[in-house]
């Protein structure tokens, strides 16, 4: 996914059952927070790994670190564990949707492959144009027009 991450964010948000006023910042958070790993990527690793190589990217990682982090909230802050929950599913939705194209190490740490639903094939002169020219960009702009519709209509499905 190259664009539609942060409207993923949203669209959970404003599909969970309950209106808990952290419930849109934790969703909008956690649904671009493995992204910023191109920061990384980007200005010291010169792109020489793959951005979902690192360990933001890591599903095994983030289960850790929800199975620590959610009983704590439950028994010391119940207040913020709706928010937590949505953190950690929009995160999880991240991944889920950079599965579909992108390759994710949903095996890790015990295989260092890639899982990918779809290979998009390097057929343009960009990378970023033969994404942009795949049939998985309709998905994407299906989850930016669910978003426009739920915030346009201020109502969920």
């Amino acid at each position: 996914m190259l664009t539609a991450h942060l409207p993923s964010g949203y669209v959970l948000a404003r599909l969970a059952p309950e209106g808990h006023r952290f419930l849109m910042p934790a969703a909008l958070l956690g649904a671009v927070l493995p992204d910023f790993d191109m920061l990384w990527f980007h200005f010291i690793d010169d792109g020489s790994i793959h951005h979902h190589r690192y360990w933001v990217h890591v599903p095994a990682f983030w289960a850790a670190v929800a199975a620590l982090t959610l009983p704590v909230l439950a028994f010391l802050a119940r207040a913020l564990l709706a928010p937590a929950l949505m953190f950690f599913a929009a995160l999880f939705l991240h991944m889920v949707l950079d599965t579909i194209g992108g390759g994710i190490l949903w095996a890790a740490p015990f295989d260092s492959g890639l899982y990918t639903l779809v290979e998009v094939p390097a057929a343009q002169a960009h990378w970023v144009l033969s994404f942009l020219l795949h049939w998985t960009f309709l998905l994407e702009l299906g989850v930016w027009a669910l978003a426009l519709y739920l915030w346009r209509t201020g109502r969920c499905i």
